[in-house]
């Protein structure tokens, strides 16, 4: 069965027909070229597709197309346009991957910005993690940080630098003492 869907991809709204099986992965990189979320597993477990929809992290792979009518998918392609930067600057978190060689091979570095991205407002609503302590707010230093990315996997095992990019992206969120970028 077939169905037609409205989808605001990146700030550009995209209308296509899908078949009702056909996962947001899928349908992103097959019917509307946008190939920064990547296939990797297939099956939720590594999170090289993460896109935020609706502001929010989601697992492309795991989502079927029909859901995401009328929703706002940003993937790593369309961070900078979607955040509003200036005309061909980077995201951010773009930036601080780059800052701090936080990529080898790059397959998963499309997820994991996107995912840092969602991750860092989840933090700013004040979310808990499995190791946030009872501290208000809660500290962003390396074990938060590696805590809420634990769905990305790194085949190259970039883990090193992807902490320290994540934490540079977000500056004004409060570091435990000696455990920041430089630390």
């Amino acid at each position: 069965m077939k169905s037609e869907i409205t989808v605001q991809v990146d700030g550009t709204p995209r209308r296509l027909t899908v078949d009702t099986r056909t996962t947001l992965l899928d349908a992103l990189r097959e019917q509307l070229e946008v190939t920064s979320p990547k296939k990797g597993c297939d099956h939720g477990q590594c999170g090289a597709c993460t896109v935020l929809s609706n502001g929010q992290r989601v697992l492309s792979c795991l989502i079927l197309a029909v859901t995401q009518d009328g929703a706002q998918v940003v993937t790593a392609e369309g961070l900078a346009a979607v955040g509003q930067c200036a005309e061909g600057d980077l995201h951010p978190m773009q930036q601080a991957f780059i800052d701090c060689d936080a990529f080898q091979c790059g397959y998963c570095t499309p997820g994991q910005v996107v995912s840092a991205v969602g991750m860092l407002e989840e933090f700013a609503r004040g979310w808990p993690s499995a190791v946030t302590s009872g501290t208000q707010p809660p500290l962003l230093d390396r074990a938060e940080v590696a805590e809420r990315m634990s769905g990305n996997l790194c085949r190259c095992a970039a883990y090193v630098n992807i902490v320290p990019a994540v934490q540079q992206a977000a500056p004004t969120a409060p570091q435990a003492p000696g455990k920041g970028v430089a630390g």
